[in-house]
């Protein structure tokens, strides 16, 4: 069924509608936020938050249009609320952890089939990144999100998010580039 249609419905009080919009949107939505907090358990509290908050600002949604960029806002503006409570409650607490760095992913490594050397250096540089780029570079290249769709979600202009991903998938070149030593070609004749 139509996520507008849906959304449209739970507006109006229909139930139903919601338990078939929260069915159609939360696997997404709950995969999107593992992947920008790394801990399942804080994406599952997450992703509940958020739809609290859809329903208390269901009042503010534009009927008929698309729901799922609105939703991915609220969730995305719900991480970063929960980050900005960590680093006070960090700080609060006395933690000597420096604040920048208290929020960082926690690296799951669960892949078996994956290299876990590099799973893990992958998910330490993009922990590393500016939260502006990690966001752009976990909405278009892990969400297979366009352009346009993580703007809408970010709450930026399509240029501004080309350029956060850009700089997002330089950054982790960078980051990476001295993982692995450069592949030599030997040649015939020339020594290895």
């Amino acid at each position: 069924m139509d996520p507008a249609e849906l959304m449209g419905r739970y507006c109006d009080g229909d139930a139903a509608a919601f338990r078939e919009l929260y069915a159609l949107v939360s696997p997404r939505l709950y995969g999107y936020l593992v992947k920008t907090c790394r801990q399942r358990a804080l994406a599952a509290d997450l992703l509940q938050l958020t739809f609290m908050k859809v329903h208390r600002a269901r009042a503010a949604y534009i009927r008929g249009a698309d729901p799922l960029p609105w939703v991915y806002a609220i969730a995305h503006r719900t991480f970063i609320d929960e980050v900005r409570k960590q680093r006070h409650d960090a700080v609060h607490l006395g933690n000597d952890r420096d604040p920048e760095h208290a929020t960082a992913p926690q690296i799951d490594e669960r892949d078996e089939g994956a290299d876990s050397d590099l799973v893990s250096a992958a998910l330490t540089a993009l922990s590393r990144l500016p939260h502006e780029q990690r966001q752009a570079v976990v909405l278009t290249k892990l969400e297979g999100k366009s352009l346009a769709e993580a703007a809408e979600i970010a709450g930026t202009s399509v240029g501004a998010m080309k350029v956060r991903a850009h700089r997002g998938y330089k950054a982790l070149r960078g980051l990476l580039a001295d993982r692995e030593p450069p592949v030599r070609v030997a040649t015939m004749g020339a020594p290895p």
